[in-house]
C-alpha cells in the first residue's frame, strides 16, 4: 500500500517538473530580434552536496542531473535518494537537507552571434537564497534574497564552448544561527522547529529573505530547501534593450483613457547621443484588432523616453460579477533610423482603483469615528468576496500552470472576486496574475513577510527589502487585478496585541524601541514610498490586520480584521454573528480533505484520529489540532463513528460555520465590505483551513461558499432568539423580488407560510423583516421543525436557506430513503436525487473514481428533487457501484 502511494506522489512530482519550465518561462517576456536576444541558458544542470559537507554525507557528493528551475528536495527525490516528503512520517528524517550546503553547475556553449554582442549579461531570476556564483572559475556575484533577481555583465568572460557556471548555496540556518544566538534579546519568530535543526529560542527564518513557510506553518511541513528556483537567462544586445515598460493611466473614464507609456532602456555607449531614435507604440483592442498607432521622436534614449496615447471609448476592466475583463495590448518599439532595435509587449487593463477610508459619523467607545475600508473599482464600491491564497506546494517549481488555473477557476466559479496572496510564501509567477486579470479576480498582494519580528532596525536589511520591493512592484504593476500592496501579515498585531512588544520592552527597552522604529520605517515609509513611486496608483496598506499604523492594529471599526476567537479561541461558531468588522481579511475553521486524498499519504490502518501519521499531517497546535476539531464537531454534530465519519463531519462543520460568517458579513454591508476566509488552497495533503485540497478536490466549504457568494442571496441570521431576514444584491440596478418563508416539519408538512414583496437597492444589503423565533415556530417542537426561506424573482427561486433552531445532533432527523435516477446527457452523467424526508448535507462519495460534480454536500428538501451532473471517464454502472452517501441523518 505504501508503495503505490509513494509511486503516486513521485509520479506527480515528475509531471509537475515537466510543467514547471512552462510555468516559470511563461512568466517573463521572451525577446528575440536581430539586435537582441534573451534565452534561458541551455544545457543539463547538475547538483551535489557542498564540498564542506560531503564528508558527513558522502553518498551525495557525486554530480547528478538536476531540474532547473527547481529545489534540491525535488532533485534528491528524482534520484530516489530520499523518500517522498509528503508521505507518512518522512518530515523529521529530511531536516538535515536544510543544514548543509548544495552546489549546482552547468556547462554551456554560446553562439558566435551572441559573443559579438556589445552587451552580454547573465540574469538570475531567483536563487534560494545565500549563493556564491562563479563563471569559468571567476567570482560573478553573491546573493542573499530569494525574491530578487540579480544580473551580472559577462562581456569578455564568456567563451564559445564549455562555459562553466557554478552556484554554491549555503544553509540559511547555519549562515544565520551564530548571529541570532549572539543576540542578548532574541526576535520572536513564527513556528519553532520540533526537530532540533535550530534552537527553539533562536529561530532564523525571520532574518532571511526567503519564503517563510519553508520553516513550517500550522498548515504545512518544515522543509528549509535551496535551489535555483527561477530561470537563469543569457541576455545579449548591441544597441539597446527595453528592460521595462511603464504605462501610467493618467485619466480613465467612459469617454477616453489618457496614457503615457515610458520605456526603461539599457543603451550602448555608441547610441547614447543619437538624434535619429524614435519610440513607436501599437495598441491592440481587447478583440485583438489594431486600435491605434503612435510615434514619438526621442532625443535621449537613456532618459526614459515616453509617448502619449489616447484611447477613445475605452472598454474597462471589472472584477468578477461587475462587468467584463477587457484587456488591451501595447507593443512598444524603439527605432534607430527607422529600424527596430528593441521591442517589448505589455498587456494592461484600463480601470481606476481606490481604497475608500472615509470616516463615519458614528463615534465609538474610544472616542474615534469609525472608518470605511472599501475597494472602489471604476467608481463602484465592491464587496470583496474571496479567500486567502497560500503557496500551491512546498516546492513551487513542480506546480503546473494547469493547477494554478484550476484553483483560480474554482475561485471564480465560487463567485469570488478577490484573493489575498499571503505574505509567508513568495511572489507568484506572472502567469498567475495574467489568469487573475482574465478571470476578474482582484489581488490583495502582501509583501513577503508572514509574521514574527524582522530585523528592520538594520539599514542593510531594509535596503535589501527595498530593492526586492521595487523589482516586484515593477514586475507586476501592470496587472489590473492587483488592487492593493500590503506590507506584511500580522507583524503589527503581533507586536501590539500578542505580548511580543511588551516582553521586549521589559527585557531591553532601548533595543525594543529600535525594533519598533525600524518596523515603522520599513513598513510605514520605505515600502509605502516604493508603491507610491512605482505602483501606478495602486493603494498601499502597511500590515494586515491594521489601521495603517494607528494605535490599535486589529480593530472592528477601522481597517481590516483577522478574527480568530472562533477556532483559535474555541468560541462557538455563532459568535461569528457578533463580529461585524469593516473588512474581514482572515477567519477560518479547519477540516480534513476527502479520504482519497488521505489515502495518498496514509495507509488505511493508519487512518485513525490519534495515529502518528495523521498527527504528522495535522500541524495546528503541534499535532493536537484534531482535539480542537472534535471540540466543534461534538458541540454541533455529536461523536464521530470512525475516521471517515470524522473527516466528513469536519468538512460539514467548516462549511456551515464559514458560510454563516460570510452571509453575516454580506448582510452587514456597507459597514462590512469584505469577507475573505482562510484559506483557499493547500500546500500539501493534510488537515488545514482550505476549501480546496492539495489535489484540487473541493471540500464541502467550497460548494457552500459558491452559494454564499452568489450575486443575489437571502440571509437568515438567528441570534439570541431573534431571526433577521435580509437580501443581498450586488447587481447594479434595483431588483423587485419576493421572500417566501415557510415553517414545516421534517417531512415537509407546512405549519406557517408568508410571502413578502420588496425592492432591493443596487449593490447593497436590504433588511426585510425581523422575527422572534416563537413567531416562526408557533409553539411547535424546535427539534422537529425548520424554516425554509426562498428568494424568488419572476417565479424562479434564486437562492434558498434553511433555518434550524437546534444543533444537528439534537434534530429528530430520520434515516433517509434516497431515490436515485441516472441518465446520460451528452458526455456526462446526470444523477437525480429525491427524498421524502429532510436530508442534510448529503455527500456523494465515488471513492477512488475521478469525478467532477456540479454540486455536492447538498440538502434534499422533503419531496423535492435535484439534479447533479457527474463528469467522469467511468461509465454509469461503475458510477452506480462506487457511489456512497453520507449525511447528517442517521445511517
Amino acid at each position: 500500500m505504501l508503495g503505490w502511494r509513494r509511486h503516486f506522489l513521485c509520479l506527480a512530482t515528475v509531471v509537475f517538473s515537466l510543467w514547471s519550465f512552462s510555468a516559470f518561462s511563461h512568466a517573463e517576456n521572451k525577446t528575440k530580434t536581430k539586435a537582441q536576444a534573451e534565452q534561458v541558458l541551455p544545457g543539463q544542470w547538475q547538483f551535489r552536496i557542498a564540498t564542506a559537507d560531503a564528508d558527513a554525507h558522502p553518498e551525495f557528493k557525486q554530480w547528478r542531473t538536476a531540474t532547473v528551475p527547481g529545489h534540491v528536495h525535488m532533485d534528491l527525490l528524482q534520484h530516489s535518494l530520499i523518500p517522498d516528503p509528503y508521505v507518512g512520517m518522512a518530515e523529521a528524517g529530511l531536516q538535515w537537507i536544510g543544514k548543509v550546503g548544495w552546489e549546482y553547475q552547468l556547462v554551456f556553449d554560446v553562439d558566435a552571434t551572441t559573443l559579438r554582442r556589445q552587451h552580454q549579461g547573465l540574469r538570475f531570476e531567483g536563487l534560494d537564497t545565500f549563493a556564491e556564483v562563479t563563471l569559468n572559475g571567476e567570482p560573478l556575484l553573491t546573493t542573499n534574497n530569494a525574491f530578487r533577481h540579480y544580473e551580472a555583465q559577462v562581456v569578455g568572460k564568456l567563451r564559445a564552448r564549455n562555459n562553466h557556471l557554478l552556484v554554491r548555496f549555503s544553509s540559511p540556518i547555519q549562515q544565520l544561527l551564530p548571529q541570532v544566538q549572539s543576540m542578548p534579546v532574541k526576535l520572536a519568530g513564527n513556528y519553532p522547529s520540533p526537530y532540533g535543526d535550530e534552537p527553539k529560542d533562536a529561530m532564523t527564518g525571520n532574518f532571511v529573505r526567503k519564503p517563510g513557510y519553508h520553516y513550517g506553518w500550522d498548515w504545512g511541513p518544515r522543509y528549509v530547501t535551496a535551489g535555483i528556483w527561477r530561470p537563469v537567462k543569457l541576455i545579449a544586445f548591441d544597441e539597446a534593450r527595453i528592460e521595462r515598460m511603464q504605462v501610467n493611466q493618467l485619466s480613465v473614464n467612459a469617454d477616453r483613457a489618457n496614457l503615457v507609456v515610458r520605456a526603461d532602456v539599457q543603451v550602448s555607449q555608441s547610441l547614447a547621443g543619437s538624434r535619429h531614435s524614435e519610440l513607436a507604440a501599437d495598441v491592440y483592442a481587447p478583440d485583438g484588432n489594431l486600435l491605434l498607432k503612435a510615434k514619438q521622436t526621442v532625443h535621449n534614449i537613456a532618459n526614459k523616453p515616453s509617448i502619449l496615447l489616447e484611447i477613445p471609448n475605452p472598454q474597462l476592466w471589472y472584477p468578477n460579477g461587475y462587468g467584463k475583463q477587457h484587456l488591451y495590448t501595447i507593443k512598444l518599439r524603439l527605432l534607430e533610423r527607422g529600424k527596430t532595435i528593441a521591442e517589448k509587449t505589455q498587456r494592461i487593463g484600463l480601470r481606476t482603483v481606490e481604497l475608500d477610508r472615509h470616516e463615519d459619523q458614528i463615534e465609538n467607545a474610544d472616542g474615534k469615528k469609525a472608518q470605511a475600508f472599501t475597494f472602489v473599482i471604476n467608481g463602484i464600491p465592491v464587496f470583496a468576496k474571496g479567500a486567502n491564497l497560500i503557496p500551491f506546494d512546498m516546492f513551487p517549481n513542480r506546480v503546473p500552470l494547469s493547477k494554478q488555473r484550476q484553483i483560480l477557476q474554482a475561485a471564480r466559479d465560487a463567485n469570488m472576486n478577490m484573493l489575498r496572496i499571503w505574505g509567508g510564501g513568495y511572489y507568484e509567477n506572472r502567469a498567475l496574475y495574467e489568469m487573475a486579470d482574465e478571470m476578474g479576480l482582484m489581488i490583495w498582494q502582501d509583501f513577503m513577510f508572514g509574521g514574527g519580528v524582522v530585523p528592520a532596525y538594520d539599514p542593510e536589511f531594509r535596503a535589501n527589502v527595498a530593492i526586492e520591493a521595487q523589482q516586484q512592484v515593477e514586475r507586476l504593476r501592470h496587472h489590473p487585478s492587483i488592487v492593493l500592496w500590503c506590507g506584511n501579515n500580522e507583524e503589527e498585531t503581533a507586536w501590539k496585541d500578542w505580548g511580543i512588544g511588551k516582553e521586549m520592552q521589559k527585557a531591553n527597552p532601548e533595543f525594543a524601541n529600535q525594533v519598533w522604529q525600524g518596523y515603522r520605517q520599513l513598513f510605514g515609509e520605505d515600502l509605502r514610498r516604493v508603491v507610491q513611486e512605482h505602483g501606478l496608483g495602486v493603494p498601499y496598506w502597511s500590515s494586515s490586520p491594521s489601521n495603517d499604523l494607528d494605535e490599535k492594529a486589529n480593530d472592528s471599526d477601522r481597517g481590516d480584521k483577522h478574527y480568530w476567537e472562533v477556532w483559535g479561541g474555541s468560541k462557538p461558531v455563532e459568535d461569528y454573528l457578533r463580529e461585524t468588522p469593516r473588512f474581514m481579511s482572515e477567519f477560518g475553521l479547519q477540516s480534513w480533505p476527502t479520504l482519497s486524498t488521505v489515502d495518498a499519504f496514509a495507509n488505511k490502518n493508519e487512518q485513525q484520529i490519534d495515529h502518528p501519521v495523521i498527527r504528522q499531517h495535522q500541524k495546528f497546535m503541534a499535532g493536537e489540532g484534531n482535539q480542537r476539531l472534535l471540540h466543534y464537531i461534538r458541540a454541533n454534530y455529536g461523536e464521530p463513528q470512525d475516521f471517515a465519519h470524522f473527516v466528513y463531519l469536519s468538512q460539514v462543520m467548516q462549511a456551515e460555520g464559514i458560510t454563516l460568517a460570510i452571509k453575516h458579513h454580506r448582510a452587514s454591508m456597507p459597514r462590512t465590505m469584505g469577507s475573505m476566509y482562510w484559506q483557499l488552497n493547500d500546500v500539501w495533503p493534510g488537515a488545514s483551513w482550505s476549501s480546496i485540497d492539495y489535489f484540487g478536490k473541493w471540500k464541502a466549504l467550497h460548494y457552500q461558499a459558491r452559494k454564499a457568494f452568489g450575486p443575489m442571496i437571502a440571509v437568515a441570521e438567528n441570534l439570541d432568539g431573534v431571526t433577521t431576514l435580509s437580501v443581498v444584491s450586488e447587481r447594479l440596478q434595483q431588483e423587485q423580488a419576493q421572500l417566501r418563508i415557510r415553517t414545516m416539519d421534517l417531512s415537509g408538512k407546512p405549519i406557517r407560510e408568508e410571502t413578502i414583496g420588496f425592492t432591493t437597492q443596487p449593490n447593497s444589503a436590504t433588511k426585510i423583516k425581523q422575527y422572534q423565533n416563537d413567531e416562526l415556530l408557533q409553539g411547535y417542537a424546535v427539534n422537529k421543525h425548520f424554516v425554509l426561506i426562498e428568494l424568488i424573482k419572476n417565479g424562479k427561486v434564486l437562492s434558498h436557506e434553511e433555518l434550524y433552531f437546534v444543533a444537528a445532533k439534537d434534530q429528530a432527523l430520520s434515516t433517509p430513503k434516497i431515490q436515485q435516477q441516472w441518465k446520460k446527457v451528452g458526455e456526462h452523467a446526470v444523477l437525480i436525487l429525491k427524498s421524502k424526508e429532510l436530508t442534510r448535507m448529503l455527500e456523494l462519495d465515488f471513492g477512488k473514481l475521478e469525478t467532477k460534480l456540479s454540486d455536492n454536500f447538498v440538502t434534499l428538501l422533503p419531496g423535492q428533487s435535484i439534479e447533479i451532473r457527474v463528469d467522469s471517464k467511468a461509465d454509469l454502472s461503475q458510477l452506480k457501484q462506487a457511489l456512497h452517501f453520507r449525511s447528517l441523518n442517521p445511517q
